[in-house]
C-alpha cells in the first residue's frame, strides 16, 4: 500500500525563499493552463497535458524565473490539473489564490531525491535545485520512496514522503460491528456507548483568535502590519489543525481496531454546512443561528473522521459502510417510534410512546448499526442487487 510521512524541514532563509519562487511559478502554471482550458471548451475545443507541456517549455525562454524551478515540479502542477478537470469538470476546478493557496509542489521522480539518516534526531533529503535539506526524523521511511512533496502550513515548511511500505489489506478480523454518529456536542458517539470529545481550542486561544481576526479587519490591504497579523493566524490555526488531525486519527484507530464493521451515516457536509443567508428577493431565516451551526460541524472534523476510518480499516482488517442518515436520530431503537418530539435536547432521547431514555447520539448510533446489519444481511443499495442475501425465513407447518 501507498502510504505518507510528514516531516518538519529546516529551511535555511536561502531555501525558504527559494521554495517560495517555486510555489510562485507552480501556482501561476496552474491558473494559467486553467484558464487555456476553459478557454478552450468555450469554444468547442480541447486542449491536454501534452500540448500544454509544450507551451510551457516554451514559455521558458521568454520568463527567466519560471525556468528558475525545477522542471518536475511544473509538469507535475500540469499532470495534476489534468487530473483535476477529467474528475470534477474544467469549470469547476478552481484557480489558486496567492493569498489563501498555501505554497506547495512535489517531485515525482524517485531517482531524482536522495534520502539519508544524520543522526537519531535529524535527517537529510537532497531535492533537485534546492540541494541538500535538513528534516526532524520523527520516525523511518518504512517503505521504498515514490515522491515527495513540499508544503508550507502554519509558517513551517514541511516534506511528505509517499512511500509503498510493500503491505497488502488485511483481511478481515472477524470482529464485532458497531455503529458511530457524528455529533455537535459529542464529536463521536457510538453504538456501545463510547462517547468521545474533545476542545481543540483553549479559552485562551479562542480569546487570540478573536482579537487577531479583528486586527485583520481594520488593517489596510497590502500592509506589513497586515501581513505579521496573517501570519500570526495561520500559526494559531494550524496549532488547532493539528490537534484535530490527532483527535480524529487517534479515534478512527481504536475504531478500526476493535470493530470488524463500522457504520456511518453517509452525510452530505458540503450541503449541510451551506450559508442560509438566500438571496436578495428570497432572503433566508436565522441566518447568524445556521452560521454558527455550519462553524460548530466544520470544527468537529466530520469528513476527516470518515477519511481516516477508511485509511486505518485498510490496516485493521476492518470495513467502513456509509447508511442513510434519515430520521436516524428522531427514531427510538427500543420501539421504533419515529417522532421529532423524542429528541428532548442534544443530549437527552425520550421516547414519547414507550418513554425509552437514552443518550441521543448513542440511540442515534444503534440505528445506525442497525440500518448497516440490514444492508450488509439483505444486500447492497445498488440498482442491481448483489448475491449478499440472507436465505428467506420458511415456516414449518
Amino acid at each position: 500500500m501507498l502510504t505518507g510521512r510528514r516531516y518538519l524541514l529546516a529551511f535555511t532563509p536561502e531555501h525558504e525563499e527559494f521554495a517560495e519562487k517555486i510555489g510562485d511559478a507552480c501556482r501561476v502554471v496552474w491558473n494559467t493552463a486553467l484558464e487555456r482550458r476553459r478557454q478552450y471548451r468555450r469554444r468547442g475545443a480541447f486542449t491536454g497535458y501534452v500540448e500544454q507541456a509544450r507551451q510551457m517549455a516554451e514559455a521558458k525562454k521568454d520568463f527567466p524565473w519560471l525556468a528558475e524551478a525545477p522542471s518536475h515540479t511544473l509538469q507535475q502542477t500540469l499532470r495534476d490539473l489534468e487530473r483535476a478537470c477529467t474528475r470534477h469538470g474544467t469549470f469547476k476546478v478552481r484557480c489558486r489564490s496567492k493569498r489563501k493557496s498555501a505554497p506547495t509542489f512535489r517531485f515525482p521522480d524517485p531517482e531524482q531525491i536522495t534520502v539519508e539518516r544524520v543522526n537519531r534526531r535529524w535527517g537529510r533529503v537532497k531535492l533537485p535545485k534546492l540541494g541538500w535539506v535538513r528534516f526532524r526524523w520523527t520516525r523511518p521511511l518504512g517503505g521504498q520512496l515514490r515522491n515527495a512533496t513540499v508544503l508550507k502550513d502554519g509558517g513551517r515548511w514541511y516534506i511528505s514522503f509517499c512511500v509503498e511500505d510493500g503491505l497488502v489489506e488485511s483481511a478481515p478480523n472477524g470482529k464485532p460491528p458497531v455503529g458511530v454518529d457524528r455529533g455537535v456536542a459529542v464529536a463521536v458517539a457510538t453504538s456501545d456507548g463510547w462517547l468521545r470529545d474533545r476542545q481543540f481550542v483553549t479559552a485562551g486561544e479562542e480569546k487570540r483568535l478573536k482579537r487577531l481576526q479583528q486586527q485583520l479587519a481594520r488593517q489596510r490591504k497590502g500592509s506589513n502590519r497586515r501581513a505579521a497579523t496573517r501570519a500570526k493566524l495561520a500559526k494559531l490555526n494550524a496549532r488547532i489543525r493539528a490537534r484535530r488531525t490527532d483527535f480524529l486519527a487517534w479515534t478512527a484507530n481504536r475504531l478500526t481496531r476493535d470493530h470488524g464493521l463500522v457504520v456511518v451515516e453517509d452525510l452530505n457536509i458540503k450541503n449541510m454546512t451551506a450559508s442560509a443567508k438566500g438571496t436578495v428577493e428570497q432572503p433566508g431565516q436565522n441566518v447568524r443561528q445556521k452560521a454558527g451551526l455550519n462553524r460548530a460541524v466544520l470544527a468537529k472534523g466530520w469528513g476527516g473522521l470518515l477519511t481516516a476510518l477508511e485509511h486505518k480499516a485498510r490496516r485493521d482488517g476492518s470495513r467502513i459502510l456509509r447508511v442513510p442518515p434519515a430520521f436516524t436520530s428522531q427514531t427510538c431503537h427500543a420501539c421504533g417510534h419515529c417522532a421529532p418530539d423524542n429528541r428532548e435536547s442534544q443530549a437527552v432521547f425520550r421516547c414519547r410512546a414507550c418513554g425509552h431514555l437514552d443518550h441521543a447520539d448513542v440511540n442515534a448510533a444503534k440505528n445506525i448499526l442497525a440500518a448497516g446489519l440490514a444492508v450488509t444481511g439483505r444486500g447492497d443499495l445498488a440498482v442491481r442487487r448483489s448475491a449478499k442475501r440472507q436465505p428467506p425465513v420458511t415456516e414449518v407447518a
